[in-house]
């Protein structure tokens, strides 16, 4: 970090060493401060890091240096951080987490649209960014160490979602579900009946250690109604509790 000018709020991020967890982390980002600061923070959490500070060296690095995980900028000089995870994702399901300046909703929601796992609106907790990046390696590692504990179809009146075959079907046709929302509905599906808080299903379906304050959830909630129910406007599945969580309807 010789010689990394660590201006405004940037300085906040640096934090304290924690538990090493290894793993390679491809960081995207064309601000060169910001990019230190993360490439620092990141080692000395034990990982592999890479970097790119544009979409085209992003997709080159992603394809040859196999990474576990993504974080991805938004804004990049050449193609956008969105255009980078849209091509990612018809070769690879490898974790993205992007990162976005704007604050806006429309922003986030068309990053978890086209396959991000997650987002994060600048500026953010370095100590918030590094669990994020825990959760995800983890449960990552987990799919692959356990391919066959995914468990036997789970059927709720017309719904049935096969973890097996990743395919989710409603009265007999094809759910058009991305990766999470996938997760979410199967986890909601093997629990039916039960109420799950937002912090609860981000630490059971996400593998986030405590809540993050992120509005992932509701964003992933919106999407599944808007596919399994009459009228997302008045759900009859996708139940919510008020001032406790969702449940799905057995």
């Amino acid at each position: 970090m010789s010689g990394c000018r660590v201006d405004g709020w940037w300085r906040w991020l640096y934090t304290g060493r924690v538990e090493k967890t290894g793993g390679k982390v491809l960081v995207v980002e064309d601000d060169r401060n910001l990019l230190d600061v993360l490439e620092y923070n990141l080692s000395r959490e034990g990982y592999a890091v890479v970097t790119a500070a544009s979409g085209a060296r992003a997709l080159e690095l992603a394809r040859t240096e196999a990474p576990d995980m993504l974080i991805l900028d938004v804004m990049l000089p050449d193609l956008s951080g969105f255009e980078v995870c849209r091509i990612l994702r018809q070769e690879s399901n490898v974790p993205v987490l992007m990162l976005t300046a704007r604050g806006e909703e429309v922003d986030r929601v068309v990053g978890l649209e086209i396959g991000a796992d997650d987002y994060m609106s600048k500026p953010f907790s370095m100590r918030e960014l590094l669990a994020r990046v825990r959760a995800m390696l983890r449960r990552s590692r987990m799919a692959r160490e356990k391919p066959s504990a995914v468990g036997a179809p789970v059927r709720v009146n017309d719904l049935e979602i096969d973890p097996a075959r990743h395919r989710a079907t409603l009265g007999g046709g094809d759910l058009d579900l991305n990766f999470k929302e996938f997760e979410l509905l199967m986890f909601l599906a093997q629990n039916r009946g039960l109420v799950f808080s937002r912090d609860q299903l981000l630490d059971r379906v996400w593998g986030y250690e405590r809540a993050v304050g992120t509005r992932t959830v509701d964003v992933h909630i919106r999407w599944l109604r808007e596919k399994i129910e009459v009228d997302a406007r008045k759900p009859r599945r996708l139940i919510t509790v008020r001032g406790v969580g969702y449940k799905l309807e057995g």
